[in-house]
């Protein structure tokens, strides 16, 4: 469950967010929690790759997954085609 805090602003910052949350059709406090969210997600490290890719693993689909099967084997015979043309 939240806790209140209480948080004191001035005058035109209280306007711009009670202005957002009508324009959202949020509450004032929502709009704050989601303002302090974002900041604090912009402050935090990436703890790690993964946590920095991983709303982008998965999305890409398609492509023959066994592309990557020898290639050595494959970048040879590529070479030996292109050696036999000259």
């Amino acid at each position: 469950m939240a806790s209140p805090v209480t948080l004191r602003l001035d005058e035109k910052t209280r306007q711009r967010i009670a202005r957002l949350a009508r324009r959202k059709r949020l509450s004032t406090s929502e709009v704050i929690r989601q303002a302090i969210a974002a900041w604090a997600d912009r402050q935090e490290p990436v703890s790690s790759p993964y946590e920095a890719m991983k709303d982008l693993i998965g999305v890409v689909r398609g492509g023959n997954p066994k592309r990557s099967e020898q290639t050595g084997r494959r970048f040879a015979a590529l070479l030996m085609r292109r050696r036999r043309r000259r």
